[in-house]
């Protein structure tokens, strides 16, 4: 534990500087026109690997973009680690939000990091905690101490949803086998209380369109005779919940799993504090489903959220029109069993029922995937656990977290192996908003816990 943390120490300011520079390139998967800076990450992941001290790298085609493959093989009688990140990330909008350009990291200090924090777009999510691994690759072959073999999978279309993975990974299954998947895309509790997350929520997104009269019309001369698609909208969008906050799509929670009170009781005893969580986002309450505490809204219990809104005019000044059309983004948060596609027909169903005469539905799915719950007996989780007590001092938590990552319950289906997700970001690093930021102190610890996974993990196969 030593030797990694001096490691780290002589070559902070370097793990800095690279990661600031890969912070640089607005690889928006989202927008085609940062395709070629998409394309250039590829190819700056790519020679990391190379320099960390892989034996083999290559940039995989896909339909979409290229997906980076590395490994070193040191003995086919030792357990294989597959890492999972993504060099993608979201859209920098707004970006009249922003304290600093997205893409111009600069490293502040803050409240919750004292050390400092590094704020880019893409900075925890998730080219700061995929650079941990190639850093802490690094470190185990410089110091000849890289306890098994270790394979490398890096995409560039997480935040669309990777439509390319699936085709990728079920064309590559011996190229990818392996005895555990390593992903750090999720975060935990705090910096004095690590945490292990060992359930994602799964995702439905959709987007929709109501279309009324065949143009804009003069609000004037036609309001009140018409219907408005953007009024039309509101009012289908708010009959989506009930006065209780529960979503109305029938059959919508047929599949939902139920926690037992024990296991409700167990997840109540990770520290949380409702009065700083009111603070730190600025609310006087909190709000969701009834009779459920704010931890079980956001990880164990399905959600609807409307992502984005939009039609007719919204620039300075006015003008007096009724929009032909309206449209909205949707997101639902899926828990175990729900199955995505299922929920998507379900809610294009609904939808399209409520409508009234006078205008038209679309709704088109965009992507999605299932939840995922990762056993805490596992080898690969009781590595996990032993490595974060080695590094922090005190035992991790298992938590449910509200995020998703659609991918990993398809490494479950075609790879035949368990995921662990050893994330280090904080809740506040806001991520997928402006201001997102991944503290220094987050990132260095990353590269100290990791090599200790592979030793654990390692002996704990034996």
């Amino acid at each position: 534990m030593d030797n990694i943390k001096n490691y780290v120490q002589e070559n902070k300011q370097r793990f800095l500087d690279e990661l600031i520079e890969l912070l640089k390139s607005p690889s928006v998967s989202a927008d085609s026109a940062y395709s070629q800076d998409v394309i250039n990450t590829a190819e700056a992941v790519k020679a990391s690997l190379e320099k960390a001290g892989c034996d083999f790298v290559e940039l995989c085609e896909t339909p979409g973009y290229p997906i980076v493959y590395g490994e070193k093989n040191i003995d086919p009688a030792l357990p294989t680690v597959l890492v999972y990140g993504h060099y993608d990330v979201q859209p920098a909008d707004p970006i009249e939000l922003w304290t600093s350009p997205p893409f111009e990291p600069v490293i502040k200090k803050t409240e919750l990091h004292p050390d400092g924090a590094i704020f880019a777009r893409g900075a925890c999510d998730d080219k700061g905690q995929m650079y941990m691994h190639v850093k802490a690759f690094e470190y185990m072959i410089a110091n000849n101490n890289l306890p098994c073999n270790v394979k490398f999978m890096i995409e560039g279309e997480e935040e669309v949803g990777s439509p390319s993975l699936s085709w990728f990974v079920e064309r590559n299954q011996e190229k990818l086998k392996n005895d555990v998947i390593l992903i750090s895309d999720t975060g935990m509790i705090s910096n004095q209380q690590p945490s292990i997350t060992t359930g994602l929520r799964g995702l439905s997104y959709v987007e929709v369109e109501v279309t009324g009269p065949n143009r804009d019309l003069h609000s004037g001369l036609y309001g009140g005779a018409v219907a408005n698609p953007i009024n039309i909208l509101a009012k289908m969008i708010a009959q989506l919940h009930d006065e209780n906050n529960h979503i109305t799509i029938p059959g919508f929670y047929d599949r939902v799993e139920e926690l037992s009170r024990e296991e409700r009781d167990e997840m109540a005893k990770a520290p949380f504090s409702l009065d700083a969580y009111k603070k730190a986002l600025n609310i006087e309450d909190v709000y969701g489903e009834a009779t459920y505490t704010t931890n079980e809204r956001n990880s164990i219990r399905p959600t609807l959220d409307v992502n984005g809104i939009w039609g007719g005019y919204t620039g300075e000044g006015a003008k007096t029109v009724i929009a032909s059309k309206a449209f909205a983004k949707i997101s639902m948060r899926l828990v175990p069993d729900q199955d995505w596609k299922e929920i998507t027909e379900q809610f294009t169903k609904h939808f399209e029922s409520i409508a009234p005469k006078g205008v038209t539905v679309k709704v088109t799915p965009h992507h999605g995937g299932q939840a995922y719950v990762t056993p805490i007996d596992s080898v690969g989780y009781r590595a996990a656990a032993a490595a974060y007590e080695e590094s922090f001092g005190i035992k991790p938590i298992p938590v449910r977290s509200g995020g998703s990552i659609p991918i990993v319950a398809l490494f479950e289906k075609e790879l035949k192996s368990k995921t662990i997700m050893m994330g280090f970001g904080l809740d506040s690093d806001a991520i997928h908003s402006p201001n997102e930021h991944f503290g220094v102190f987050n990132y260095l610890k990353g590269i100290e816990t990791i090599p200790l996974f592979y030793k654990h993990f390692t002996e704990m196969s034996k």
